[in-house]
């Protein structure tokens, strides 16, 4: 026997669920051959296979209004094709658990190992039981898991690649922010200072005097200044202060007119000479009197 086609149909054989070809088929004629089953079987239910001029179809009906199909060449045994119809549709149920077109949808794939433990490539039928078609499901492929080892060392060492390219990112960011301030500190020290020199040290004005320059200067230039003034020789109580002359003018104050002072004349003028022989003639006469008194 052969079997070219193994199929599950729904909607009363309008409509393929699954179908899997042993044997080389393009898909317009698999297409084709699914098309024109609907209209052969008509209503009759006496029969399971109908045939035609190149194939025989060989189906059992399932649950739900759906259909399991074998297309096989005419010159398959109809009783082995029978035979392997049956199996099939113990294995169905078995793998999908219920018969339903969205059962057959999800174990899509598990139908068609499924049938691949029946059928061998080309078309010819395995001895085999539902049970070990159930174990030989159940088995491990070690190709199976060589791929999905394979696929997850290629996805660590991706991931580690990622982060050590973020990390070699965030070490040339920080890198070129250290050589922006080290650059910048660098120019902030060489840059020449125009403000405020200092505020005791009178440095250097730079740009033409620009700047408050230092008022140690402007404190010896006001005292320079001011000692020409009357008071020049004279210590100051501000002396000490630094700020003393800040608020003063550098013009000389107004001297104050001198007031002469006047006493009681004794005798007028030219007489000085006169007064003092009086006076001597006072004490005199006083010293007599007083000696004349002690005798």
């Amino acid at each position: 026997m052969v079997v070219l086609s193994a199929s599950i149909l729904s909607n009363r054989g309008q409509k393929a669920l699954v179908s899997r070809q042993f044997v080389e088929m393009n898909r317009m004629r698999v297409e084709g051959l699914l098309a024109a089953f609907p209209k052969l079987m008509g209503h009759s239910k006496q029969h399971t296979f109908v045939e035609t001029d190149a194939v025989r179809y060989v189906y059992q009906p399932l649950e739900n209004g759906m259909y399991l199909l074998l297309v096989t060449t005419k010159a398959s045994n109809i009783v082995e094709d029978l035979g392997t119809l049956r199996l099939l549709a113990k294995v169905v149920p078995d793998v999908t658990g219920s018969v339903s077109e969205a059962a057959v949808n999800e174990c899509a794939f598990e139908l068609i190992f499924a049938f691949d433990e029946v059928l061998a490539s080309g078309g010819y039928k395995e001895d085999i039981s539902p049970s070990v078609i159930r174990t030989n499901l159940e088995m491990h492929s070690h190709e199976e898991e060589m791929a999905l080892m394979l696929k997850k060392s290629k996805e660590d060492a991706a991931k580690e690649q990622m982060q050590a390219q973020a990390k070699a990112i965030k070490e040339r960011q920080m890198a070129q922010m250290r050589d922006q301030l080290m650059s910048g500190g660098a120019g902030a020290a060489s840059r020449p200072q125009t403000g405020m020199v200092g505020f005791g040290g009178g440095g250097p004005q730079q740009g033409g005097g620009g700047g408050m320059g230092g008022f140690g200067d402007m404190f010896n230039q006001a005292q320079q200044q001011g000692g020409a003034g009357p008071g020049a020789g004279q210590p100051s109580q501000f002396s000490d202060n630094p700020y003393a002359n800040l608020g003063r003018s550098a013009e000389p104050e107004p001297e104050a007119p001198k007031a002469v002072a006047k006493g009681m004349k004794l005798g007028g003028i030219g007489g000085s000479k006169k007064k003092k022989d009086n006076l001597m003639a006072g004490m005199l006469a006083e010293d007599n009197l007083g000696g004349g008194h002690e005798r």
